[in-house]
């Protein structure tokens, strides 16, 4: 009976453990249309969502409602001490059962402070010797890699997402339209077009069809004005 006890509780804890790995995953990418501040999403445990700047900062977590809306999360929310290294002092340790870890003082000095794992997500990073637009941004999450547009591309889209894992992205360029300049133009086989200049303004840049959400790749696209 012991062993037969010992036997699901082993198994029950294998199965924890396979479904925390599996449940964390990068999961959204957010697109403004006139700023460089994309957001990166990973989805952790329980409907926890993570949100990041491309430059792997922590932007805010929470739980998203059915409008997709981000509330607050209730869950246990842990930092690093005093007694911890001093490159992430005060920084989130824990969101509920996600642990975060970060590069250490005595990382490359470009690492030093970032994040370095995400529940089971691994962090890379462009080094300084990269192309402005491009160093110190994400390289990769786990096994999902990215690209920038460099800054010898155009002034709307250069810095932003070129590629993420299988999936190309390709804006309107400064000398398209005003009204849709910079915003993205295609997710692979996915386009995107707007209203003009031209149009009455209070469609201007509005989405002229389908929608501003996608998945692409096991990826969900949203795309903000």
């Amino acid at each position: 009976m012991l062993l037969f006890m010992k036997n699901i509780f082993l198994t029950a804890l294998i199965g924890c453990l396979f479904v925390s790995s599996y449940g964390q995953k990068l999961a959204r990418i957010t697109l403004f249309a006139n700023s460089n501040s994309d957001i990166i999403t990973i989805e952790a445990d329980q409907g926890l969502l993570i949100n990041f700047s491309k430059e792997g900062n922590i932007i805010s977590w929470g739980v998203e409602d059915y409008w997709g809306r981000l509330l607050k999360y209730m869950g246990r929310v842990d930092y690093y001490t005093a007694n911890d290294d001093v490159v992430f002092r005060g920084k989130v340790r824990y969101i509920g059962l996600t642990q975060i870890t970060y590069y250490a003082s005595y990382d490359n000095d470009a690492l030093k402070g970032k994040i370095k794992t995400v529940g089971s997500n691994n962090f890379d990073y462009y080094p300084a010797t990269e192309d402005e637009a491009t160093k110190g941004k994400i390289k990769s999450i786990e096994t999902t890699p990215v690209s920038y547009y460099s800054s010898f591309d155009n002034e709307a889209f250069k810095g932003k997402f070129r590629t993420v894992g299988n999936s190309s992205l390709a804006y309107y360029a400064s000398y398209d339209d005003k009204a849709f300049k910079g915003k993205i133009k295609s997710i692979d086989n996915i386009s995107f077009s707007y209203y003009s200049s031209f149009d009455r303004k209070e469609y201007q840049g509005a989405l002229k069809i389908g929608t501003y959400m996608h998945i692409i790749n096991g990826i969900k696209y949203v795309v903000r004005n």
